[in-house]
Formats: C-alpha cells, structure tokens, sequence
C-alpha cells in the first residue's frame, strides 16, 4: 500500500502541520508529492489555523526534487522543452503558493534542506532547525544551475548577495550552527526540540488574531518588493486603517488590559 507523501495534521485547530512523507527519499519531491503539497496548502489555507508549521518525516526535510523520478521524456526538442517548461513553473509554484497562503508559515527543518528543499524553506515565512539541518544550493553540483524555486531572488535577501552567492556557487553545505548565525534560520534546537519550539512560536503567533497577522504577512512581502519608502509606508496606511475599522484594536486591547 502506498503512503500519502504528504501528511497533513489539523487536529490543533489553531496550528496546522504539513509533514513530507518520503522519508526513504529524504522526502524528495516527486510529481504526486508537488500536486499533493499543493492540495495541503489548499486544505490549511481554508481552515481556521491561524499558523501553519512544514516539516519532514525521518531525518530529513527536503532533498529537493527527487532525480530518481524525473522521467526522459522522448520526442523532438520542441516536445522535451515544453514539456520541461511545463513541469518546472508547476514544480516552482510551490514557493509562490506558500506565500499566498494567508497564515504565517514556520518552516521546521528537522535535516538535509537540499536544492528545491532550501527553496521550500525559504519560501516559508519563519525558519527554525535541529542540530541535523544543513542547507545547501544542490543543483549547481548536477549541472544545472543555483537558481531555482525563488532561491536566487529569497536566498539574498534572507542572508545578504555575498554570503548567497558564495553558497550558490559553491553548493557546499551549511551545518546548523552556521545558519543561524548568518541568519538564514532565527533559532536552533536539539532534534528532540524542534517541533515543541515550532509550535511554541505558532501559538505565540495564533494569540494575536487572524486578519491583522494575514495581513501583516502580505504587507512585509509585498514591502519587500516596494520601490520607495513612501510606497511601503502608503500600504502600511492603507492595512491600518482597514484594522481599525474592524473593532479589533479596541477588543484586543480591553482584553489585554491595555483599556
């Protein structure tokens, strides 16, 4: 009997967990993992979780896109191109779908982060990891190139050009401990850690309200692709004044005492 190589776990109703189950192939995407991630993403995004954590089953998070599962498509180079432009955009919309996705989405990195599994992680809006992650940019090592699912556009901004640069270059792995002191996660636990820390940030998360963290989420993407300081400050304007019309500002502040 096949397993389902993507879990979804929404019994906290406030913090929904997408597992990859693959862990014979270091949870490696193959085409039915793509097209099940992407039903997970549906599933969550129309639940009341307020936070979502992605994670890997075994011990690993995600080697990337599973070599053993990319078929040679046979026919003339007009079909192969097509059919390779077809399956990469579809393969890439997984970065781009975690960001639409209207929870905040925490990455826990429980191993190996490789290729298209360092895109994933990045496209998640927090990351943390175990003493077991590593990080590393793995197609430039199999002839293709660095640049892939938004890791040359995510990668930079998460740790600096240079430091990108020289990772996606080289393809070497980054350890643990170098990741969380160049930034690319903000905290590091012990294996046995992760997940209570993961959901600890999710619920800190779910305490302060759905639509104003939605929105606070959009606002620091969109933001981070502003072309001015007075475009970023507008939209700001904008997401503030549509919260205060809402009442929340009042009921969450007489709640927490502050009226």
């Amino acid at each position: 009997m096949l397993q389902d190589p993507i879990v979804v776990d929404d019994t906290n109703p406030r913090v929904a967990v997408i597992r990859l189950n693959r862990p014979e192939r270091l949870n490696a995407f193959d085409d039915a993992a793509v097209d099940a991630f992407f039903a997970a993403l549906d599933r969550v995004g129309g639940s009341e979780a307020s936070a979502v954590i992605v994670t890997g089953e075994g011990r690993g998070f995600c080697a990337g896109f599973d070599l053993e599962a990319a078929d040679e498509t046979q026919g003339d180079a007009v079909e192969t191109a097509a059919h390779w432009t077809g399956r990469q955009e579809h393969f890439a919309g997984l970065v781009t779908r975690l960001r639409a996705l209207r929870q905040p989405v925490i990455a826990a990195v429980n191993g190996p982060a490789c290729g298209a599994g360092l895109g994933l992680a990045l496209g998640c809006d927090l990351r943390i990891c175990s003493d077991r992650a590593k990080f590393n940019a793995a197609f430039i090592k199999v002839g293709m190139t660095s640049c892939d699912i938004g890791v040359s556009y995510l990668l930079p901004r998460a740790i600096g050009t240079s430091r990108a640069f020289e990772m996606m270059l080289t393809g070497r792995m980054v350890g643990a401990e170098e990741a969380g002191r160049i930034g690319l996660v903000h905290l590091t636990t012990t294996a046995e850690g992760l997940l209570p820390a993961a959901f600890e940030l999710a619920e800190t998360i779910a305490e302060n309200g759905r639509l104003n963290t939605w929105l606070t989420k959009r606002g620091m993407w969109a933001n981070l692709e502003a072309g001015s300081l007075a475009a970023a400050i507008e939209l700001e304007n904008r997401s503030q004044i549509l919260m205060q019309g809402t009442g929340n500002l009042e009921r969450m502040a007489r709640a927490r005492g502050f009226l």
